[in-house]
Protein backbone atom coordinates (compact mmCIF):
# COMPACT_ATOMS: atom_id res chain seq x y z
CA UNK A 1 0.00 0.00 0.00
CA UNK A 2 1.46 3.29 -1.05
CA UNK A 3 1.10 6.55 0.85
CA UNK A 4 0.54 9.51 -1.44
CA UNK A 5 1.75 13.08 -1.07
CA UNK A 6 0.45 15.94 -3.20
CA UNK A 7 3.36 15.44 -5.62
CA UNK A 8 3.02 11.65 -5.95
CA UNK A 9 -0.77 12.03 -6.24
CA UNK A 10 -0.34 14.38 -9.21
CA UNK A 11 2.02 11.90 -10.93
CA UNK A 12 0.22 8.64 -10.18
CA UNK A 13 -3.46 9.58 -9.95
CA UNK A 14 -4.47 12.98 -11.34
CA UNK A 15 -2.62 16.27 -11.94
CA UNK A 16 -5.38 18.61 -10.83
CA UNK A 17 -3.16 21.68 -11.28
CA UNK A 18 -2.75 20.98 -15.02
CA UNK A 19 -6.12 19.43 -15.89
CA UNK A 20 -9.62 20.65 -15.27
CA UNK A 21 -11.29 17.44 -16.48
CA UNK A 22 -10.71 14.22 -14.56
CA UNK A 23 -8.12 12.01 -16.25
CA UNK A 24 -6.77 9.10 -14.26
CA UNK A 25 -3.01 8.65 -14.72
CA UNK A 26 -2.77 5.11 -13.31
CA UNK A 27 -2.41 1.77 -15.05
CA UNK A 28 -4.88 -0.17 -12.85
CA UNK A 29 -8.16 0.65 -11.11
CA UNK A 30 -7.48 2.13 -7.67
CA UNK A 31 -8.85 2.81 -4.21
CA UNK A 32 -7.65 5.81 -2.25
CA UNK A 33 -8.17 5.70 1.51
CA UNK A 34 -8.33 9.21 3.00
CA UNK A 35 -7.56 8.66 6.69
CA UNK A 36 -5.99 10.09 9.85
CA UNK A 37 -3.91 8.29 12.48
CA UNK A 38 -6.29 9.32 15.29
CA UNK A 39 -9.40 8.00 13.51
CA UNK A 40 -10.85 4.79 15.03
CA UNK A 41 -12.94 3.73 12.00
CA UNK A 42 -9.87 4.33 9.78
CA UNK A 43 -7.97 1.79 11.87
CA UNK A 44 -10.77 -0.72 11.22
CA UNK A 45 -10.54 -0.20 7.43
CA UNK A 46 -6.73 -0.54 7.21
CA UNK A 47 -6.52 -4.35 7.71
CA UNK A 48 -9.44 -4.88 5.30
CA UNK A 49 -7.56 -2.92 2.63
CA UNK A 50 -4.42 -4.96 3.30
CA UNK A 51 -6.41 -8.19 2.78
CA UNK A 52 -7.97 -6.85 -0.41
CA UNK A 53 -4.57 -5.86 -1.76
CA UNK A 54 -3.36 -9.46 -1.34
CA UNK A 55 -6.57 -11.04 -2.62
CA UNK A 56 -6.75 -8.90 -5.76
CA UNK A 57 -3.08 -9.65 -6.41
CA UNK A 58 -1.95 -6.62 -8.41
CA UNK A 59 -5.27 -6.12 -10.23
CA UNK A 60 -6.00 -2.94 -8.26
CA UNK A 61 -3.87 -0.23 -6.65
CA UNK A 62 -4.56 0.80 -3.07
CA UNK A 63 -3.30 4.19 -1.96
CA UNK A 64 -3.54 6.00 1.36
CA UNK A 65 -3.69 9.75 1.94
CA UNK A 66 -3.09 11.11 5.45
CA UNK A 67 -5.60 13.97 5.62
CA UNK A 68 -3.60 15.66 8.41
CA UNK A 69 -0.39 15.78 6.37
CA UNK A 70 -2.06 16.35 2.99
CA UNK A 71 -4.75 18.90 3.77
CA UNK A 72 -4.75 20.33 0.25
CA UNK A 73 -5.58 16.92 -1.24
CA UNK A 74 -8.31 16.38 1.35
CA UNK A 75 -9.79 19.81 0.56
CA UNK A 76 -9.58 19.19 -3.18
CA UNK A 77 -11.86 16.15 -2.77
CA UNK A 78 -14.09 17.83 -0.19
CA UNK A 79 -13.21 15.32 2.52
CA UNK A 80 -15.25 16.23 5.60
CA UNK A 81 -15.45 12.89 7.33
CA UNK A 82 -13.02 10.01 7.43
CA UNK A 83 -12.47 7.40 6.41
CA UNK A 84 -13.44 8.48 2.90
CA UNK A 85 -12.67 6.11 0.06
CA UNK A 86 -12.28 7.11 -3.55
CA UNK A 87 -12.89 4.28 -6.03
CA UNK A 88 -11.20 5.02 -9.36
CA UNK A 89 -12.04 2.91 -12.43
CA UNK A 90 -9.60 2.86 -15.39
CA UNK A 91 -12.18 4.73 -17.45
CA UNK A 92 -14.90 7.07 -16.25
CA UNK A 93 -15.47 9.09 -13.13
CA UNK A 94 -14.30 8.13 -9.65
CA UNK A 95 -16.85 7.48 -6.91
CA UNK A 96 -16.55 8.43 -3.25
CA UNK A 97 -17.80 6.40 -0.29
CA UNK A 98 -17.63 7.40 3.36
CA UNK A 99 -17.31 5.42 6.53
CA UNK A 100 -15.75 2.12 7.57
CA UNK A 101 -17.14 -0.17 4.89
CA UNK A 102 -17.33 -3.92 5.59
CA UNK A 103 -15.23 -6.18 3.37
CA UNK A 104 -18.21 -7.54 1.34
CA UNK A 105 -19.14 -3.94 0.43
CA UNK A 106 -15.58 -3.28 -0.76
CA UNK A 107 -15.72 -6.45 -2.87
CA UNK A 108 -19.03 -5.41 -4.41
CA UNK A 109 -17.76 -1.91 -5.24
CA UNK A 110 -14.49 -3.29 -6.66
CA UNK A 111 -16.53 -5.50 -8.99
CA UNK A 112 -19.25 -2.97 -9.93
CA UNK A 113 -17.29 0.31 -10.02
CA UNK A 114 -13.75 -0.83 -10.76
CA UNK A 115 -14.78 -3.76 -12.97
CA UNK A 116 -12.45 -6.27 -11.29
CA UNK A 117 -13.77 -9.67 -10.25
CA UNK A 118 -12.12 -11.42 -7.32
CA UNK A 119 -12.08 -14.80 -9.10
CA UNK A 120 -10.07 -13.32 -11.99
CA UNK A 121 -7.44 -11.97 -9.63
CA UNK A 122 -7.29 -15.26 -7.71
CA UNK A 123 -6.99 -17.44 -10.80
CA UNK A 124 -4.24 -15.29 -12.29
CA UNK A 125 -2.28 -15.57 -9.04
CA UNK A 126 -1.82 -19.32 -9.60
Amino acid sequence: MKHLTKESFKKEVFDYEQNKEWKYAGEKPAIIDFYADWCGPCKMVAPVLEELEKEYNGKIEIFKVDTEAEQELAAMFGIRSIPSLLFIPKEGQPQMAQGALPKPTFEEVIEKVLGVKKEEAASEAK
